[in-house]
């Protein structure tokens, strides 16, 4: 099937231009002038025609950093597959990296199949997977060359939650160590967990079971140093590292040290952390906070955080905007933490909203429209070996396109959003811009706020290696 989309604006990570987009199949074979000879013929030609007048077409985003099914403190994330990729398409997200997880005492191999077989014939969008290795042993080191063959290219370790994930210093060495044998990234949940249970058993002790106490111990000089060791060994390792969900000041300046020093050294943000605040969304009346649990955490606002993260967005110290979606349900899951913050399932739900808060960033003159699309899509596609199929509108690409209203306003709310849980994280944020139209590989899934894809739309995508390495 052929598609022409006329008449609108399309932003690239590299410029703005007045093109239309041909669509033949699932790829897009031609960007051409309005008007031109090669226009007219393939407007003509088209079996369907999209008016883009007054819309921005960009690439589909790439959500690099999602948790669908994951099992995380005796419950497992509301959103399924399913669900969370349909979500993830209303938001003008195409494509989702998610993460396979071996725990500690299981077998990578074995893991990665149940993952696998989670995915396979239910997302909506097409989907690819980094790998946790939450037991860094001899066999998993083996298989992390095996997994970089067959296309999972990045490895998250974690220097929190120990007894289920934490690797010591000497176990993230080694996986950098084979990293950089093997051209893998590591990915780093970089904060200081042992400090942090100190902390939050001293805090119960004091009978500070509030929501608001899990942003207190979680210290952001805790996530500056554990970031700082992180760096550390892989320079000592010689393997690139990718810190996720980074949220403090003092983590960004670790980054951006390394990285004006030459190190291939990367970092992503999560929009929770560049809008939401400890005191007045952790610190909600009642147990509202617990909405607001993730981590790393939502920082205070008597701090630079804000400002710090989204200047480290214009400056490129902080190169990806992911979302880290893991959403719990208030009732039944959030609430098995009523009596104690440390029980409260970490998780926010906004695969959903991503682009839409990312733009605001464009609306409020803190980025501009071509960096949109490089934090949204085109540079998670190049940093995880998706690109040029993913990230760019270019012949030969992957026709994952979205139609942008910039003149859109409306309201975030749990009343119109399509992920599964029960309230929003986002309630009353007010948005300017609305995605207006989906392709996903050439099909029209979302258009006339009506969805029109299916479960099993998505396909695996094998993956390279990193494109940013040095």
């Amino acid at each position: 099937m052929t598609t022409y989309i006329k008449g609108g604006t399309v932003i690239t990570a590299t410029g703005v231009h007045d093109h239309d987009v041909l669509v033949d199949g699932e790829k897009i074979v031609a960007v051409v002038t309005p008007g031109s000879a090669l226009a007219v013929s393939a407007e003509g030609g088209a079996e369907t025609v999209l008016d883009a007048t007054g819309k921005y077409v960009v690439p589909g985003g790439l959500d690099a950093h999602t948790h669908m099914e994951l099992p995380f403190g005796g419950t497992v994330s509301a959103d399924d597959f399913e669900s969370g990729t349909r979500a993830a398409a209303w938001g003008g997200t195409t494509t989702i990296i998610d993460f396979a997880v071996q725990a500690h005492g299981q077998d990578v191999r074995a893991s990665l199949d149940q993952w696998m077989g989670k995915a396979e014939g239910n997302c909506a969008i097409d989907y690819g997977f980094h790998m946790i290795i939450g037991d860094v042993n001899d066999q998993s080191l083996k298989m992390m060359d095996a997994l970089v063959d067959e296309g999972i290219s990045s490895f998250k370790l974690f220097m929190a939650y120990p007894g289920v994930f934490l690797s010591d210093d000497g176990q993230i060495l080694r996986a950098m160590q084979q990293a950089a044998g093997n051209g893998g990234m590591i990915m780093m949940h970089a904060e200081n967990g042992l400090a942090i249970d100190v902390l939050a058993e001293q805090a119960v002790e004091r009978g500070e079971t509030a929501p608001i106490n899990h942003g207190y111990v979680r210290r952001s000089e805790l996530e500056g140093e554990a970031t700082h060791r992180a760096i550390q060994l892989a320079k000592v390792g010689a393997a690139p590292l990718y810190i996720v969900h980074l949220s403090a000041s003092e983590a960004l300046e670790q980054v951006t040290i390394a990285r004006d020093k030459g190190a291939n050294v990367f970092a992503e943000t999560c929009p929770q952390y560049l809008y939401l605040n400890l005191e007045d969304h952790l610190g909600a009346p009642g147990f509202g906070g617990a909405a607001y649990v993730c981590s790393t955490p939502i920082r205070t606002k008597h701090a630079h955080h804000h400002d710090d993260l989204w200047r480290g967005l214009a400056t490129n110290d902080l190169c990806v905007v992911s979302t880290d979606h893991c959403p719990f349900c208030m009732k039944e899951q959030k609430e098995l933490g009523l009596d104690d913050f440390r029980k409260i399932p970490n998780g926010l739900g906004t695969v959903e909203h991503r682009m839409d808060l990312l733009y605001q960033g464009v609306v409020q003159g803190k980025i501009s429209l071509p960096r949109w699309v490089e934090l949204s899509s085109t540079t998670p596609a190049r940093m995880f070996g998706m690109y040029p199929d993913k990230g760019t509108i270019a012949p030969g690409a992957d026709a994952d396109i979205v139609l942008y209203d910039p003149s859109a306003t409306w309201t975030i709310s749990v009343d119109n959003h399509h992920m599964a849980i029960d309230h929003s994280a986002w309630e009353g944020f007010e948005i300017q811009g609305k995605v207006d139209t989906v392709l996903s590989r050439g099909k029209i899934i979302v258009q006339d706020d009506a969805y029109l894809g299916s479960a099993g739309d998505g396909r695996y995508r094998k993956r390279g290696l990193s494109q940013y390495l040095i």
